[in-house]
């Protein structure tokens, strides 16, 4: 086990933690907006079934994304992207 695991400490630098903490900003902002954009558009309904589909698209593509990055590193580390 390397000397770096063994102490527990973490390994991101000054730097590393302030562009995660810049990147966690722009998520809840982007959060923010979203929210406020959705709730300002009066009138607008969806029904469960839209809900639904929504959900299952957002799913469905997050899993497809992550499917295609893990083949992805597969073929890498098994030498076969040539």
């Amino acid at each position: 086990m390397p000397e770096s695991e063994k102490d527990g400490k973490s390994q991101l630098s000054a730097a590393g933690w302030f562009a995660l903490l810049v990147l966690a900003a722009f998520f809840v902002i982007s959060l923010w907006y979203a929210v406020k954009v959705w709730t300002a558009m009066a009138g607008v309904h969806m029904s469960g079934w839209g809900w639904l589909f929504l959900v299952l698209g957002v799913v469905v593509t997050i899993a497809l994304g992550a499917g295609l990055m893990a083949l992805v590193f597969y073929s890498a580390r098994h030498d076969m992207d040539r």
